[in-house]
C-alpha cells in the first residue's frame, strides 16, 4: 500500500518476503545440531555426512539436540509460568481486596479449584480467593514437595510417569533453573537423561503454566460458553476508532474492552461512529470468546493489519509480538503501544500498564487510539484499504461447557456419549491443534489440508492458539459447514450434541476452545474423559498436532502432550533430525516412557494419515479389551 510516508515505494518486508530472504537456511539450525552454548564453537555436528562427529568438548550430536531442545522446552514453560504469575499476583491482591477494577466472575470455579487442590473450598469467597492464590504462588516459590498444580494433573498418569521416574521439581521457577544449569557446557551430556528433564519442563508448563492461568483467568474473567464472533481483517470499520489488542494478557485487554466502552462519546466527539476493539493473536481468542470482540489476525497478520491503513493503534502486552511490526508502522498512523515494563519493542512508545492503575493505563490508551484516529482523518490522500468480507465464528466451547452438556445426556456417566460415539465408528478420535501460522507452513495450506483430512476421517480437531484465527478465518467454526465438512458419523454426533445443547443446529464441525494457555482446557476435558471412563490418558484415542510450529511455547505445549500419553505432531519437524539418536528416543522409546511419541511430518495428507493410524490403533485396542 502507498501512502503519504512511504513516497510510493514498497515500504518493509512483510513476514513471508523476509522468509524468501532467509533462504537457504542453516541445515544444521533446522536440524538442531548446531552449538553455540561455548565460545569453542559454534560447533555443527551431525550423525550424516555433513560437519563433525563431535564438538570441540566432546559432544555428540545426540548430546547438542537433546539440549537444543530441553532449552526450547525451558524457554516456553518460562513464557507460560510468568504468565500464570501474572494472574495469580492479580488473584492475591483481589483477595486483600486492593484491586477495584478487578473481581471474581466465577465464584463455583473458584470453589471447585480450590477442592480439587485440596483446600477449604467454603465461606467467604475472598478467602478462598486467598488461599488458590497462596497455593499458585507457592509453586513458583518451593514452598512445598511437589507442585500444587499437578493435582489437576490425571492420577493414573501421574503415578505411570512417578514410576519411571519423571516428576517435576517443586517450583516451575526451579524448573526453567535446572534446565539451564542441566545444558550448559561440561553438565548433563546423556540425550536420555536430558529428554527425561524435559519432560518434567514440560509437565511445569502444563500445569504450573497453562493450567493454573487458564483456571484463575476463568475464576476473574468468567468460564467462556459459546459465543459468536467474526473472524478476519475485514471486521476494522473506516469510521470508527480501530483498536486492536495484540499479545496473551486478558488483564490489560479486558480493561481496554471496559474503558472503550466507557471512552465511546469521545471517541463520537472526535468524528468516530464508535470505537472497534478486535483481536490479533492470543489476546483476541481471549476477548472473543468472552466478549465476542472480532478476530481480526492471527500473529503472522499484525504487520498486515497495520497496512490496511484502518488501525489506529495496535496495543501489545507479551509474547508472539513481532518486532517487524515496529517498521510498518513508521509507514503509518497507527500507534504502537507496548505496556508490559520487560517488553520493548522498537518502533513503538511504551505506556505502562499496571493493574493497579488499570482504569487510568487503559483510559489513556484508548484516548491515544482517538488521537490517532483524527489524524489519519486529518491526512490528505490517506488510503484505507480494509479487504471485504469476515467469517461467522462459534468460539468459547470451554472444557466446562463440554463436560456440562455431556453430563445433562449421561449425568451419571459423562463420557459415555463420546466412548458410544467411539464404539460406533461416529467418532475415531480427537485431536488438539494449536500453536501459530508459520510462514514456512502457509503457502501450503498445512492447517487447512490437515483439518479436512481429519474431519473426513470422523476425526474432531479442538484448536487454540493463533490456529483458532486460521480455522475462524476460513469458516471452520461455523456450524453451518458441519454437514459439508464433517465425515458422516462425526457431523452425527454434532448434531445430537447441538440437539442436547438445545442450538438450532448443530455444533461446529472444530471446537474452538480459546487462546494459547487454554490448551489445558484440552487437558481437562481429557483427564475427565480418562477418569470418567477408567481409561489411562496413554491409551485415548486422542493426539496433539502442531502443524505450523513456531515458538518455543509450542514445543513445551507440545511435550506436555508427550508426557500425558499422547502422540504429537510437528510441523516443521522438531530440531532433532541431525540425530538418530534423539529422533529414536522420542518416536519410538517415549512409547515405554510416557505412552505419547513424536510424529515428524510436513505433508499434510500424510500427516493426517498417521494421526489416523495412531487413533485408530488406541480406539481399535480400547474395544478389544472391552
Amino acid at each position: 500500500m502507498s501512502t503519504p510516508e512511504s513516497d510510493g515505494d514498497d515500504g518493509p518486508a512483510l513476514p513471508e518476503e523476509r522468509l524468501e530472504e532467509s533462504q537457504p537456511q542453516c541445515p544444521f539450525g533446522v536440524g538442531g545440531s548446531c552449538c553455540r552454548i561455548c565460545y569453542m564453537g559454534p560447533c555443527r555436528v551431525s550423525d550424516g555426512k555433513r560437519g563433525m562427529e563431535r564438538g570441540v568438548c566432546g559432544a555428540t550430536p545426540g548430546t547438542v539436540a537433546a539440549r537444543n531442545v530441553y532449552r526450547e522446552i525451558a524457554a516456553g514453560a518460562a513464557s507460560h509460568a510468568d504468565h500464570a504469575r501474572e494472574i495469580a499476583d492479580v488473584l492475591s491482591e483481589i483477595a486483600d481486596g486492593e484491586l477495584s477494577e478487578y473481581g471474581i466472575q466465577d465464584v463455583a470455579k473458584l470453589r471447585s479449584l480450590a477442592a480439587d487442590l485440596g483446600l477449604d473450598p467454603d465461606g467467604d469467597v475472598n478467602a478462598v480467593a486467598g488461599r488458590v492464590a497462596e497455593a499458585a504462588i507457592e509453586d513458583f516459590q518451593e514452598g512445598g514437595d511437589t507442585l500444587n498444580w499437578l493435582d489437576r494433573m490425571p492420577d493414573e498418569q501421574r503415578e505411570y510417569l512417578a514410576d519411571n521416574g519423571i516428576e517435576p521439581l517443586p517450583s516451575a521457577d526451579k524448573e526453567v533453573a535446572r534446565a539451564m544449569h542441566r545444558t550448559t557446557q561440561g553438565n548433563d551430556a546423556d540425550p536420555a537423561h536430558l529428554l527425561t528433564g524435559a519432560l518434567e519442563a514440560g509437565l511445569a508448563d502444563g500445569y504450573a503454566g497453562l493450567t493454573m492461568g487458564t483456571d484463575i483467568q476463568d475464576v476473574v474473567f468468567g468460564t467462556p460458553e459459546p459465543v459468536w464472533s467474526e473472524a478476519d481483517l475485514g471486521t476494522l470499520k473506516e469510521d470508527h476508532v480501530n483498536v486492536a489488542v495484540h499479545g496473551h494478557s486478558p488483564v490489560l485487554s479486558e480493561m481496554i474492552v471496559k474503558y472503550a466502552d466507557e471512552l465511546e462519546t469521545e471517541a463520537q466527539a472526535a468524528g468516530a461512529e464508535g470505537v472497534n476493539v478486535v483481536g490479533i493473536c492470543c489476546t483476541g481468542n481471549e476477548l472473543a470468546e468472552r466478549h465476542e470482540v472480532p478476530l481480526a489476525a492471527h500473529s503472522s497478520q499484525a504487520e498486515l493489519a497495520v497496512t490496511t491503513g484502518a488501525l489506529d493503534s495496535l496495543v501489545a502486552d507479551v509474547q508472539c509480538i513481532w518486532p517487524g511490526i515496529g517498521d510498518v508502522v513508521e509507514c503509518h498512523h497507527t500507534r504502537f503501544m507496548t505496556t508490559t515494563d520487560y517488553v520493548r519493542i522498537p518502533g513503538a512508545e511504551h505506556i505502562d500498564f499496571e493493574p493497579e492503575t488499570a482504569a487510568a493505563d487503559a483510559k489513556e490508551i484508548i484516548r491515544e487510539s482517538i488521537a490517532a484516529f483524527s489524524d489519519r482523518h486529518s491526512r490528505q490522500n490517506y488510503d484505507v484499504e480494509i479487504p471485504e468480507g469476515t467469517n461467522d465464528a462459534m468460539v468459547g466451547i470451554s472444557d466446562a461447557y463440554v463436560l456440562e452438556l455431556l453430563q445433562s445426556i449421561d449425568a451419571e456417566s459423562p463420557s459415555q456419549p463420546i466412548v458410544d460415539a467411539m464404539a460406533e465408528g461416529n467418532l475415531n478420535g480427537i485431536v488438539g491443534i494449536v500453536g501459530c501460522p508459520n510462514p514456512k507452513m502457509r503457502t501450503a495450506d498445512m492447517t487447512e489440508r490437515l483439518i479436512d483430512e481429519l474431519l473426513a476421517a470422523n476425526v474432531l480437531p479442538v484448536v487454540t492458539g493463533c490456529i483458532g484465527h486460521v480455522t475462524a478465518q476460513e469458516g471452520y467454526l461455523d456450524p453451518e459447514r458441519t454437514d459439508e465438512l464433517a465425515g458422516d458419523g462425526l457431523a452425527s454426533l454434532l448434531h445430537d450434541l447441538g440437539d442436547a445443547a438445545g442450538l438450532d443446529g448443530p455444533l461446529p464441525p472444530v471446537w474452538h476452545m480459546g487462546s494459547c494457555v487454554d490448551n489445558s482446557r484440552i487437558g481437562n476435558l481429557v483427564r475427565a474423559i480418562s477418569e470418567d471412563a477408567d481409561v489411562p490418558t496413554r491409551e485415548l484415542p486422542v493426539a496433539a498436532s502442531a502443524p505450523e510450529l513456531i515458538a518455543e511455547k509450542a514445543v513445551s505445549i507440545g511435550t506436555w502432550a508427550l508426557a500425558l500419553g499422547l502422540p504429537l505432531h510437528t510441523a516443521p519437524t522438531l530440531h532433532m533430525d541431525h540425530s538418530e539418536e534423539v529422533t529414536r528416543i522420542m518416536t519410538e522409546d517415549l512409547k515405554e516412557l510416557t505412552g505419547g511419541y513424536a510424529i515428524q511430518e510436513e505433508d499434510p495428507e500424510a500427516a493426517a494419515e498417521a494421526l489416523e493410524e495412531a487413533l485408530l490403533e488406541r480406539r481399535d485396542a480400547l474395544f478389544e479389551e472391552a
